[in-house]
């Protein structure tokens, strides 16, 4: 493919302490069918041979060229720094996050799709991780992205109507998209810093008058990350407070008032029966502070007696259903073993 037609892309990859996976992220990018890219790796203040790996690569090929940050900033700040980093000439803009990797077609597809479709702000696509494909795409609808790439593309309004009435959710991860260049310098900071799921938002940001496209190929792994934002929002499960204040932020945009209202209520719900399980978990403070601050700053308390009734629910649950109970038990013995078998 002859790089001086194309649109320029400027890849990027905030990265800390990543030198188990960065060579492989790095040769998922050299290796990339689409040519004409810039690529910026954001190195924050790492303490192993991240620094000197990425280095390493832009010696060997000038269009790769390396930022050190000053001080260490939090994983989202970095990334915003990253996405500054592009070429004031890219019309696109792909994050590729350093322990994941790109496959080979993954850019020639993204950017072949937003090119002949000027109205899509974000390409999405199905990505491995770890050993499962990512199973929530837009339906097929018969677009062929070319020969033999079936693709789709949507209103962003449909896309976000859909997610904030609880159907699923489509845009992936941040290595898993294509941004349209725009939408990346329309603000100095791309990814509000203040959220832990600052992607997904961006997606309610700038698609209320564009539109999504979906790839409906495995076009990226995403590697499985235990000590990540992704480990800790398993953990703690940051996504029921995500989806509420996507809702109080986002709803009016998307529904209307009566839609809100009622998925508002079915959201905290869901969110009371959450948290009434873990009653019996023995969660420690951290667990319910996170969860008492994340409802107050959208303008609610935790329920005490809410709360007690969604913990007295789960419990007669338990004794009226015990076979549940039992399989959670089971479930839960098994994990120390499986943890000591990945040692």
């Amino acid at each position: 493919m002859s790089p001086s037609p194309e649109p320029l892309v400027s890849v990027v990859t905030p990265v800390y302490n990543g030198e188990a996976d960065l060579r492989e992220c790095i040769e998922s990018v050299l290796a990339q069918t689409y040519t004409h890219w810039d690529y910026t790796i954001v190195d924050n203040c790492s303490t192993d041979r991240t620094l000197q790996i990425a280095r390493e690569f832009a010696e060997r090929d000038p269009r790769i060229r390396v930022i050190t940050n000053e001080a260490f900033v939090p994983a989202v700040e970095n990334h915003n720094i990253a996405f500054r980093q592009m070429s004031p000439t890219s019309r696109y803009c792909k994050m590729v996050q350093a322990d994941d990797c790109l496959f080979p077609e993954c850019i020639e597809k993204m950017v072949r799709l937003a090119d002949v479709n000027p109205t899509v702000a974000i390409v999405g696509s199905y990505g491995l991780v770890g050993v499962k494909v990512e199973s929530v795409g837009i339906p097929y609808s018969g677009l062929m992205n070319g020969p033999g790439c079936p693709a789709a593309v949507v209103s962003g309004r449909d896309a976000c109507r859909m997610r904030l009435l609880g159907g699923p959710y489509v845009f992936g991860s941040p290595t898993s998209v294509l941004y349209r260049a725009d939408i990346v310098r329309s603000r100095h900071a791309f990814y509000n810093e203040s959220n832990i799921h600052p992607d997904a938002e961006v997606c309610f940001e700038f698609l209320e008058s564009r539109d999504f496209g979906f790839i409906h190929q495995v076009l990226v792994f995403i590697r499985p990350r235990p000590n990540s934002l992704t480990s800790f929002s398993q953990t703690q499960n940051t996504y029921l407070p995500e989806m509420l204040y996507n809702l109080v932020r986002y709803g009016a945009k998307y529904l209307d008032a009566a839609e809100v209202e009622a998925r508002i209520d079915e959201v905290l719900h869901a969110y009371y029966r959450y948290l009434g399980r873990e009653w019996y978990g023995h969660r420690g403070q951290d667990f319910w502070g996170y969860h008492r601050e994340q409802l107050r700053s959208l303008g609610y308390t935790l329920s005490t007696p809410r709360l007690a009734a969604a913990a007295l629910l789960h419990a007669l649950s338990t004794v009226l259903h015990p076979g549940r109970w039992v399989r959670a038990v089971a479930n839960r013995l098994r994990q120390p073993a499986l943890h000591r078998s990945r040692g």
